[in-house]
């Protein structure tokens, strides 16, 4: 026999707010325990390089209110790194473009 679960809180929707996963609790009971959101990390200003930053912390607005300026950041290591892969990529670029000239 399947279990009936309800939800705890009040929207008795499955919304955006409201997401929730399965939990075993003892006595062999399952109950819903309501999941945060996730957070994003912050793209790339650049413009050249795909997907999100590295190093640093992917998570909601007000939880990155809390976190040290550490974790909101990008080392000058990293940064020296990133910006010599967007060197190395424009270079490829220019390359390219210069063999596709000989080449008309």
């Amino acid at each position: 026999m399947v279990q009936c679960l309800t939800y705890r809180r009040r929207p008795s929707y499955s919304t955006a707010s409201n997401k929730t996963r399965l939990s075993r609790i003892p006595g062999n009971g399952i109950v819903y325990l309501y999941t945060k959101k996730v957070g994003k990390a912050p793209e790339s200003a650049c413009g050249l390089c795909p997907g999100r930053l590295q190093g640093v912390h992917a998570v909601r607005p007000k939880v990155l209110m809390r976190l040290s300026k550490m974790k909101k950041h990008i080392s000058w290591a990293m940064m020296d790194k990133h910006a010599f892969l967007i060197k190395e990529q424009k270079m490829v670029v220019k390359t390219a473009a210069q063999a596709q000239r000989k080449l008309n």
